[in-house]
């Protein structure tokens, strides 16, 4: 699997996947509403200039709760980044229950889970791009 590093901090470290031809996310430690924001609209501007159609989320390192922030990503973020383009969405859960939670919260203000899958492991997530990229190509 080949990437390419787009941005990298504390909190998240973003790459290009050039085998899924998608943009990958990877979280960090404990998030809050700050930083699942500044996070998004990363995912979002990485995925325009890509011009690519999927993300791959990975939460495997996530810690803690960060619900303050899961109303905004299904009723803000989620429909913009579908209209930007997103056709593909495979989320990762992390490990921690807290993590699960808000993600399950997010998903709760999501109107359109068309196109969005959620995984327990990230090579579960990376298989499901893949054949999603076999059918693309067939």
């Amino acid at each position: 699997m080949s990437e390419q590093v787009l941005f990298s901090d504390t909190y998240i470290t973003l790459s290009y996947n050039t085998s899924f031809d998608c943009i990958y996310a990877d979280w960090i430690g404990f998030q809050n509403l700050q930083t699942v924001q500044e996070g998004c609209e990363r995912i979002l501007e990485a995925m325009v200039d890509k011009g690519c159609t999927k993300v791959l989320n990975d939460n495997t390192h996530v810690e803690g709760i960060w619900s303050s922030a899961a109303e905004w990503v299904g009723v803000d973020w989620f429909p913009r980044i579908r209209q930007a383009g997103m056709k593909c969405f495979a989320w990762v859960y992390s490990p921690s229950a807290f993590s699960r939670l808000s993600t399950d919260k997010s998903l709760r203000f999501t109107n359109d889970m068309n196109g969005i899958r959620i995984f327990d492991e990230k090579s579960e997530a990376e298989a499901w791009l893949a054949g999603i990229l076999e059918k693309s190509v067939n």
